[in-house]
């Protein structure tokens, strides 16, 4: 059995598509609450779509993708099966997402690639202004120095304190599969 889940207050404009979960896979194709799904949008097979997501027109999901809470996702986008996209990151529009892009970050071009933080982002959602830097020196370790991921994630946690944003950071890096974008 087979099926697809979606929450409350959800805006799915015209022309998308949601697709039930696959024999052998999940189970359900889930999508949370509070999203907007805008004109074509497409979500295949066994994705899990977190809260508050948006996925501007044409945006495109293959199968197994999931995205975190108060992910953007701009126009054009094809996202890569398997593939995870982190909460409050920012994929810019026709973008072609192969690997996992994490929490926090902004992502764009025809083989997408990271630009740095979503700072903007993450002040229009509250974060502190403490926060936001952490995350800056996080992502200065983990893509600006040249380091492997395992020596950068031990230097952040050796030299920056230990908040839930950072903790998020490090445990969705580790998770990955498919690698990540850099």
């Amino acid at each position: 059995k087979t099926g697809v889940k979606i929450g409350s207050n959800n805006t799915i404009r015209e022309y998308s598509t949601i697709h039930r979960a696959s024999v052998g896979g999940e189970g359900v194709t889930s999508i949370g609450n509070g999203n907007f799904f805008m004109a074509y949008v497409h979500v295949a097979h066994d994705c899990k779509i977190g809260n508050s997501v948006i996925m501007a027109n044409v945006a495109t999901l293959a199968g197994h993708v999931l995205i975190e809470d108060h992910a953007v996702i701009g126009g054009l986008v094809a996202i890569h099966q398997f593939t995870r996209i982190g909460a409050y990151s920012m994929v810019g529009g026709f973008s072609g997402v192969g690997q996992d892009i994490p929490p926090y970050m902004i992502a764009s071009g025809a083989r997408a690639k990271l630009f740095g933080l979503n700072a903007i982002g993450l002040k229009r959602y509250g974060f502190a202004d403490s926060t936001i830097n952490e995350l800056k020196k996080a992502y200065k370790i983990l893509f600006r120095e040249k380091r492997t991921l395992q020596d950068a994630i031990q230097k952040i946690q050796e030299d920056l304190p230990y908040t839930d944003e950072i903790k998020h950071l490090i445990e969705f890096i580790q998770k990955n599969k498919r690698g990540i974008c850099r």
